[in-house]
């Protein structure tokens, strides 16, 4: 990691030095969940930076695991005290914090210099996702595609084509079935923590229904009880049948799961593009050249494009009383000298001038390609719905997965709650 900072890097501490000069012992109380090593010890340098530049600040950092993160927050939330800054999906979850009076409109300081900061973002779209009406919230600080990790070497110890991975359903099934025969777990995944198992469910949807399905039930001229998301259903379902994950996944964590990849104890992983960094965390230079990827594959029949795209990425809210020292602090993480020093541990950034760092690595070039050109790009539905329905979305899909529902209990399960919070 560098710690030479470039004249722009100095730059922009300059602009923000005077913003926040005339405030006096000022505490920024800023909650993230990058609870790698290497990524915490990012996090403390960019911040001990920004208060080098401006000894009236302290940033008082609080790490926390994701699951208790969400638990906390809607803790703090009820109480009304929203912390200065802290991690944040955008989308639903984020719009219902706005509509409480919870945040703070950063409009104001995206606008000034005619928009420097606004549109030092490549990614429109995920910024868009911090917006409601008029005002913006908070600001992406990587965004990028789920898709398929997968391990070149059980590949080709299964006799597949490391080079070439399944590009359809029946593809896939059949690279399942080779695994299998091999003795290797096909795909990794931790059902205890919910959300993972989501992905599989949204990502059927997407392919069967494509964006018009989704757009009807959520717009309530259609229903999520409608023919797409009862097959997505059927097909997850099918996954668990034929063994594709491992014998115990239900009692399995996020943890366990990114682990097990990691250490070449399963073949695939549906993921974001921030499993490297855990991957490489976990298990130290055991995947390296041998970690492909590859999009969701394309369903016999399905009515989405087969470009179309889940995704998201992390970024940070601000907090109704945040001090501008806070949204100061902001401006300088998503800079582009400090978004280029990210992609040193695997992050993906969203502001121009700092994504050619990342295009040499294959990986994150085959998601850069999908993401900036998905014709339809779905943020997770646990984040994008509101909060119940987004919740009810995952318990919905981990009770199918456990194979106490039928996939059109499922289904009519997540309709019911939308009828409550979309209408």
């Amino acid at each position: 990691m560098r710690t030479k900072l470039s004249l722009f890097l100095l730059a922009v501490l300059m602009i923000v030095v005077s913003s926040v000069s005339a405030q006096s012992n000022v505490v920024v109380r800023w909650w993230h969940i990058s609870t790698n090593p290497p990524e915490q010890e990012f996090w403390q340098v960019i911040a001990d930076e920004f208060m080098a530049a401006n000894p009236n600040v302290t940033i008082e950092i609080t790490v926390l695991e994701n699951e208790a993160f969400k638990s906390r927050l809607v803790t703090v939330m009820q109480s009304g005290e929203a912390p200065d800054l802290f991690q944040s999906w955008g989308g639903g979850v984020l719009w219902k914090f706005a509509e409480a009076g919870l945040l703070r409109d950063i409009s104001p300081e995206l606008d000034a210099n005619d928009g420097a900061w606004r549109n030092s973002f490549s990614a429109q779209s995920a910024l868009a996702l911090y917006a409601q009406g008029d005002a913006t919230y908070g600001v992406p600080w990587t965004w990028g595609a789920v898709g398929m990790f997968y391990n070149k070497a059980l590949f080709e110890q299964a006799g597949l084509d490391p080079e070439n991975p399944p590009t359809t359903w029946e593809e896939f099934v059949a690279a399942i079935e080779a695994l299998k025969e091999a003795g290797i777990t096909p795909i990794s995944l931790g059902g205890k923590d919910k959300w993972p198992g989501h992905f599989w469910w949204v990502y059927f949807a997407i392919r069967l229904g494509g964006e018009e399905a989704f757009l009807k039930a959520y717009n309530r001229t259609g229903s999520f009880a409608d023919e797409p998301f009862v097959k997505a259903g059927e097909y997850l379902q099918s996954l668990v049948e034929m063994g594709a994950f491992p014998e115990n996944f239900m009692g399995l964590t996020y943890g366990d799961q990114f682990t097990l990849t990691a250490n070449a104890g399963a073949a695939m992983e549906l993921m974001g593009q921030w499993a490297p960094s855990l991957y490489e965390n976990a298990a130290p230079g055991v995947l390296g050249d041998n970690l492909g990827w590859f999009p969701f594959p394309v369903m016999p029949d399905g009515a989405g494009n087969p470009g179309d795209v889940l995704g998201g990425g992390d970024g940070f809210a601000v907090g109704k009383n945040a001090p501008d020292a806070a949204v100061a602090f902001l401006q300088y993480i998503t800079s582009v000298d400090v978004q280029r020093r990210a992609a040193e541990i695997w992050v993906i950034p969203t502001v121009g001038g700092a994504e050619d760092v990342v295009t040499d690595n294959p990986v994150f070039a085959s998601i850069i390609e999908a993401r900036n050109n998905a014709p339809y790009f779905q943020l997770y539905y646990d984040q994008f719905l509101p909060p119940a329905l987004g919740s009810e979305v995952n318990d919905a899909v981990e009770v199918l997965l456990a194979g106490m529902a039928t996939p059109q209990e499922t289904a009519e399960r997540i309709e019911e709650m939308a009828s409550f919070e979309l209408e």
